[in-house]
């Protein structure tokens, strides 16, 4: 298969451009689209046949759910069983944008999409690009990351290319996605409600909405995941990656020993002149860290190092995201 790329523009997507994609995924083809976080990998979450192409192009494994994009609450609404008030007010406040809720789901809902669970991660981007398709194609598009399960997620078309070009029918290219990392995750069918993965979205506002909320899965053993992005190995380069505190001394002797390094730092890279040494120095402030780490890890990748190293970030509130990938993309 030829994997078609079509560029579009991503404040102003041209709609032939977005019927065409709308087009493909109505006939259950694979359309890859930015999104204001990552790139989707989205097929028509309706018909099970087209969701499980997504597991095939991915290689992901089937007890791990797709998330549900929809254009408006009411699409989402068709999808659930129920509708809690907590849901209600979530989406008012934070739809579209990069909030995604775990919810009861439907009859209409395949099975295959939320790996056999009785509930349904459903999202409503922001995204031009991504809303435009989803409008055009008038069905609800299952959409996770558009990379080789595991892997780095991609927030450019060439990461796209990189790892699912010759799998996929159709590519949006819209430019670099802004966010840089996956959706908040809120399962709102538990009481009080559970943050099951830490994204764009913080825990302090979606508190200062409906009140405390739990933070974690407490899934029995054995029972299908609510959520996407709670595999412990995740997000992770093919290269080697430790992230450390006081990393610097641990990247000079991985020099020294005539190792490639890449290394991750908040602040300026020592001129030491060491061999083998690609730096790059990161945004210190977690929106922009977050913007910018798999861009990093993707350019690491490419160039073909032994490791990388990542000076770990400040463990606040503010970093919760950045420390769940990077805790999620080291090698055990």
């Amino acid at each position: 298969m030829k994997t078609e790329v079509v560029v579009v523009d991503p404040l102003r997507p041209e709609a032939d451009l977005l019927a065409r994609a709308a087009d493909v995924l109505r006939r259950g083809g694979l359309v890859a689209f930015p999104t204001e976080t990552v790139y989707g990998l989205g097929a028509n979450a309706l018909d099970e046949a087209a969701a499980a192409r997504i597991f095939a192009a991915k290689g992901r494994p089937a007890g791990n759910p797709l998330i549900v994009h929809v254009a408006t609450v009411d699409q989402a609404r068709q999808l659930v069983a129920s509708w809690p008030a907590a849901a209600e007010r979530l989406a008012a406040r934070f739809w579209p944008g990069p909030l995604t809720l775990v919810l009861p789901k439907s009859r209409a809902v395949p099975d295959l999409v939320t790996a056999g669970g009785p509930t349904v991660a459903l999202r409503c981007p922001a995204h031009a690009v991504a809303r435009g398709l989803i409008e055009a194609a008038a069905v609800p598009v299952a959409a996770p990351s558009a990379n080789v399960s595991t892997r780095v997620s991609a927030t450019r078309a060439e990461h796209v290319l990189r790892g699912l070009g010759g799998r996929i029918d159709m590519l949006l290219d819209g430019g670099p996605t802004p966010g840089g990392l996956e959706s908040t995750v809120l399962d709102v069918t538990t009481a009080p409600p559970r943050l099951l993965r830490p994204g764009l979205v913080s825990r302090r506002d979606i508190e200062a909405l409906i009140g405390p909320i739990e933070v974690g899965s407490c899934s029995p053993s054995g029972a299908p995941a609510r959520s996407p992005g709670m595999l412990e190995r995740h997000y992770a380069p093919s290269v080697p990656l430790e992230c450390l505190e006081g990393s610097w001394q641990r990247v000079k002797e991985l020099c020294l020993a005539g190792m490639r390094v890449g290394w991750l730092t908040l602040g300026s890279a020592p001129e030491d002149g060491l061999s083998g040494l690609f730096a790059v120095e990161m945004p210190p402030d977690p929106a922009g860290y977050g913007s910018q780490l798999y861009a990093a890890l993707h350019s690491l990748e490419a160039i073909g190092l032994d490791r990388i190293v990542v000076e770990l970030p400040p463990r606040e509130e503010a970093w919760l995201a950045v420390h769940d990938r990077l805790r999620r993309s080291a090698t055990p």
